[in-house]
């Protein structure tokens, strides 16, 4: 299913021309156009799901195997030192286009890219009490 609006729809369907750097049957690979760093892409699926809890189980595992796949060859070519993987769901967490895409952003040492965040600590009280909320099936 697409949504008639959705732009990453119309770039994943190939109504609106994108620097693809790999495409199959479930998935279009491009280049940002505001790329953090050299070589920055978007993994996006051809089917439309606004983010990664509406997706089914299939597109998700293709869409891991597809970014280590890609971010492979990332590595190989681009000689990067790393590779951020960065999937956003919801305004809160970052998500400006809601159709679920991940982010392959190959780093470089010293890129300046700052995709960190300031680590907090976890006290033994929420320890327990998100251990209580979120473990289990």
């Amino acid at each position: 299913m697409r949504e008639e609006n959705c732009i990453f729809c119309k770039i994943a369907n190939g109504e609106i021309p994108s620097a693809t750097i790999y495409e199959d049957e479930d998935f279009r690979v491009f280049l940002d156009l505001n790329p953090a760093t050299r070589g920055h892409a978007l993994i996006v699926p051809k089917e439309h799901f606004a983010n990664l809890f509406e997706m089914d189980e299939e597109h998700c595992r293709k869409a891991i195997v597809l970014a280590r796949k890609i971010g492979s060859r990332m590595m190989e070519k681009l000689g990067c030192d790393g590779l951020n993987l960065v999937q956003n769901n919801g305004e809160a967490a970052g998500q400006t286009v809601f159709h679920f895409h991940m982010h392959l952003i190959p780093r470089y040492k010293e890129d300046g890219a700052g995709i960190t965040w300031q680590p907090g600590s976890l006290t033994e009280e929420a320890r327990d009490e998100l251990t209580a909320l979120l473990a289990g099936n």
